[in-house]
């Protein structure tokens, strides 16, 4: 296990323990982690709005890009929060934006819109970011 510090405005500053990370971004904050996600998604939804999709798969898509864009945009909203319950809240929805786009990249892979292998690194990250979010929550909870 490695100790992991949020890097947030010192009065939230959090220390809390995750697992080690096996990939070579294991030491980077959520925020530079969800920051990173947020360009992946836009950059598979640009590959996938080149394709030639029924109004099903531009909604998909859309969703897919609307829900894995707010993850970062919560976390980063939540190193200026106005209070603990404040800060809880916002990782909470940013939780509930990694879980939702997780399930739309499933939906996806399900009707046969996009591959398994071509998203199972993204699915990764999702689930990466999501024990994260999960652990930070949790331990924010117990003060």
């Amino acid at each position: 296990m490695r100790r992991f510090t949020a890097q947030i405005e010192p009065r939230w500053r959090i220390t809390t323990f995750f697992l080690l990370m096996i990939n070579h971004n294991a030491n980077i904050t959520i925020q530079e982690r969800t920051e990173n996600f947020a360009i992946r998604v836009i950059k598979a939804y640009c590959e996938l709005t080149k394709r030639p999709f029924d109004d099903a798969g531009k909604v998909l898509s859309k969703q897919f890009l609307r829900s894995g864009t707010s993850i970062g945009a919560n976390c980063s909203e939540a190193k200026y929060a106005q209070s603990n319950k404040d800060f809880i809240n916002k990782y909470s929805i940013a939780l509930k934006e990694a879980n939702e786009t997780l399930y739309w990249i499933k939906i996806m892979i399900k009707s046969e819109l996009v591959s398994k292998s071509r998203f199972q690194k993204m699915i990764e990250e999702n689930e990466r970011i999501i024990r994260i979010l999960t652990a930070s929550i949790n331990k924010l909870k117990e003060k």
